[in-house]
């Protein structure tokens, strides 16, 4: 009985990150081929109560990550907007530990427990971090809110956060200047996801944090979106790094093509608290860079290994040639990006990749002169990227390896590596931070001490 109930548990355990068809088809690769999704069904509504094998619950165990090799950990976080953990993945390669994650997204979240372990006890997760702040609760009072927060989420050293951009809205503060009331963050990012950053920042008040969006933040809503969170972050006790630094060279953009074979730029805000004085010194211009970049054609798989369904249909290849002409024409740009052997940069891997993938295709040996009219040529047709090369090209999987586990359809995969980062970025990030956070730690260890 105790053994059905072990296995009834690693069974939920793993349905948490793959269905149900999956799962027996995993069980059949020992050879039984008695395990299909019915029966997995049944037994989870109680209708029946089959039993693993020793075999097949070590099998089982297989799908879900290993907890680390030892406990011993640098410092804490907090993993917010997690995605599928691409920034966890940075810190955690340089000592850290993460307590907590929040992401609504459920596939999502189904790669992130695939590939991140997640301790049954210490560490804790949330769907909807609203949920947690209570901003979704327009009756619940701060002092309610700041109670649930300091319940619900651990002490951390830092607050990592990809949050979306969001424009702010002024009405608030305007009604309450008209009034002559006091505002603050409170009133200024209101209905935002910032709102929530901010108020588990004020409510927890960790050393430090690193918050990541996209390159236009800095001009959204005509600058007004940028100023409002810098404003906030700062009348929140923090340092912000490189705040005034403008233009093309601006350090807090970061492109990942200085750590990947791709274009993709992004803002870095990083804080440390003003009154424990580690910022010193401190600029993200310091980030430092892999001696060598691999080049796009490293990523790829080869051409045996990659199924003829990710070649585009005679009718898309067609649509998106004739597109990209009539644009060209126009003056507007290309319409489709094709990858040849010269080509060692791809463009920027978006959310929108799964729709036809035209920001980055795949030559296949496709001649502009003998056109469509050519059997051959049209057999050449280019190709998608497969989710396990955008893994590479996010840097999630190392070169030649494909660790990094995928248990969603290509559709969500795409979508899923579109909105994640450059891993090897926020590696290189972590340990940039990383002694400013031990000091910060050990500064409180000592007022602690001496209170």
């Amino acid at each position: 009985m105790e053994q059905q109930l072990e296995d009834l548990v690693l069974l939920k355990k793993t349905l948490e990150i793959y269905d149900q068809k999956q799962i027996a088809e995993y069980l059949n690769d020992l050879g039984q081929d008695n395990w299909n999704r019915e029966m997995i069904n049944r037994w989870l509504k109680g209708k029946s109560q089959p039993k693993l094998s020793y075999a097949e619950y070590e099998h089982l165990k297989l799908l879900l990550p290993l907890p680390p090799e030892s406990n011993d950990y640098d410092f804490t976080f907090i993993d917010l907007f997690a995605g599928i953990g691409g920034i966890r993945k940075g810190f955690e390669a340089v000592g850290g530990k993460c307590l907590f994650t929040s992401e609504w997204n459920k596939y999502a979240v189904r790669t992130y427990k695939a590939n991140h372990y997640c301790h049954p006890e210490e560490h804790s997760f949330n769907k909807d971090i609203r949920e947690v702040t209570l901003s979704d609760q327009s009756d619940a009072s701060d002092t309610e809110a700041y109670s649930n927060i300091n319940k619900k989420i651990p002490e951390h050293d830092v607050l990592l956060a990809g949050f979306p951009c969001q424009p702010f809205s002024l009405a608030g503060v305007s009604k309450k200047n008209s009034l002559g009331r006091k505002h603050g963050f409170e009133c200024d990012t209101q209905g935002t996801l910032f709102f929530d950053v901010a108020r588990i920042i004020k409510a927890k008040q960790p050393s430090a944090f690193l918050l990541e969006n996209v390159k236009n933040l800095k001009s959204h809503d005509k600058g007004k979106t940028f100023r409002i969170i810098i404003e906030t972050l700062e009348d929140l006790g923090y340092w912000v790094a490189d705040v005034h630094e403008v233009g093309a060279d601006d350090p807090k953009v970061i492109d990942a093509q200085k750590f990947v074979p791709q274009h993709r730029e992004r803002i870095v805000l990083v804080g440390f608290r003003r009154d424990l004085n580690v910022h010193e010194g401190f600029t993200l211009r310091d980030v430092s860079l892999p001696e060598s970049v691999p080049e796009f054609k490293d990523i790829l798989q080869p051409a045996r290994e990659v199924d003829k369904k990710y070649i585009l249909s005679e009718k898309l290849w067609v649509y998106l040639y004739n597109y990209a002409i009539k644009h060209q024409m126009k003056g507007n740009g290309f319409g489709y990006t094709l990858m040849r052997k010269k080509n060692k940069v791809a463009r920027t891997l978006s959310a929108r990749y799964h729709k036809d993938g035209s920001e980055i295709l795949i030559d296949r040996g496709w001649s502009d002169n003998k056109g469509f009219d050519d059997e051959a040529n049209m057999r050449k047709r280019p190709r998608r990227l497969t989710p396990r090369e955008c893994s590479r090209l996010m840097g999630f999987d190392a070169l030649g390896e494909s660790n990094f586990k995928i248990p969603v359809s290509d559709t969500q995969a795409y979508k899923q590596f579109g909105n994640s980062v450059a891993v090897p970025v926020f590696k290189s990030l972590a340990k940039l931070m990383k002694p400013q956070i031990i000091q910060a730690i050990q500064i409180q260890k000592n007022h602690t001490k001496s209170a």
